[in-house]
């Protein structure tokens, strides 16, 4: 009978071990389930990611925002990217929940079907708290608006990331931006607004601001205490070249909330002539931290006074085309619309349309 009890004893442990290594399997898949699904819902809609880390390292990721009521502009910036390179290009396009289908059904019903992308989906809900309402500009509180403020949390996998606004037309090989050198140390590369172009051109553009004293209220203590100079030249984030090794050791995207946040709070920004909510944080956290982009790839203010034209020389040497301001190319009135009209792609749905007196 002893050796009856040992033998059920022995029975009874090794069921127990199987049992205990069948948790320990089911726990592990769930685990690795719940990674896979979290990823899933970060990067809601996006296409196939099984990609070699050598396919990776050849791709240059473009983030580019598609927001509802002006979507025509990033397809027209995604054509003249893609049409001007032959650099392998990955575009993320970012939208809201509610955009993400027709975003999908414009690219693969036109000329964009070649595209290689992902379409990411933006959750407005981590902004609450952090915008203060703003009835100068409304449309500088888009939740999009602050994609660049998180591109860590929407692109992975890749160590350069490159970020460009919406109203934006690519006529270089994207290639070269992205081959812009990061010093040490730094966790992106801008535009300064001192290397706008002839000072001739600059007059012209009345309101224009180029100094930290048109985004930051240098009245506010807080403001005060940093210690920066209002005559500082300050710089336009609507092309980045971001290092996201750095972004994340510098917690580049915690000290903008920061800064989101206290504006909230305190009201620091001078928001009614600047670009305001989304420049002046980014202006506060990158001071003196950051390298510089060649000025042919980001020749701006095209949206800023209908009446103004830069010559047609300058405006072919340019690398890159931004209709910053209130004035898009889409829109009327607006100028050198030309330019940005042979780009653009037609909306399959018949939503989107160009507003001018003769079309």
């Amino acid at each position: 009978s002893s050796i009856l009890r040992k033998t059920l004893s022995d029975t009874i442990l090794v069921l127990i071990n199987q049992v205990l290594l069948f948790l320990l399997i089911v726990t592990i898949c769930g685990i690795l389930y719940k990674k896979a699904h979290r990823g899933t819902v970060l990067r809601n809609e996006t296409d196939d990611d099984s990609e070699t880390p050598e396919d990776m390292e050849d791709e240059i990721p473009v983030v580019i925002c598609a927001a509802a009521g002006r979507m025509g502009a990033a397809m027209a910036a995604i054509n003249s990217i893609y049409s001007n390179t032959e650099a392998n290009i990955l575009f993320y396009v970012v939208g809201l929940r509610n955009t993400l289908s027709r975003i999908r059904k414009w690219i693969e019903h036109s000329k964009l079907r070649e595209i290689n992308f992902k379409i990411v989906e933006f959750n407005p809900m981590v902004l609450k708290g952090k915008i203060r309402p703003d009835s100068a500009r409304p449309e500088l509180l888009q939740p999009l608006n602050f994609v660049r403020f998180y591109l860590p949390l929407l692109i992975h996998q890749h160590e350069k990331v490159i970020y460009l606004d919406d109203d934006v037309i690519v006529q270089g090989d994207i290639q070269e931006l992205y081959d812009t050198t990061l010093a040490l140390g730094h966790a992106a590369a801008f535009s300064d607004d001192c290397d706008l172009p002839s000072s001739q051109d600059i007059h012209r553009l009345v309101g224009l601001q180029n100094t930290y004293m048109g985004y930051l209220d240098y009245r506010k203590k807080t403001i005060k205490d940093l210690g920066i100079s209002p005559s500082t030249c300050s710089f336009n984030p609507g092309v980045i070249v971001a290092n996201m090794t750095e972004w994340k050791h510098q917690r580049i995207t915690k000290q903008l909330e920061k800064w989101m946040q206290k504006n909230v709070e305190e009201n620091l920004y001078s928001s009614s002539l600047g670009g305001g909510v989304a420049t002046s944080p980014m202006l506060i956290v990158f001071h003196g931290k950051y390298s510089t982009i060649n000025p042919l790839w980001h020749i701006r203010h095209l949206g800023w006074n209908p009446d103004t034209r830069y010559s047609e020389h300058f405006l072919q040497e340019a690398k890159l085309l931004h209709w910053n301001g209130r004035h898009k190319p889409w829109d009327f009135p607006s100028v050198h619309n030309d330019l940005w009209e042979s780009w653009f792609v037609p909306d399959p749905a018949g939503i989107f349309k160009l507003h001018h007196p003769n079309s």
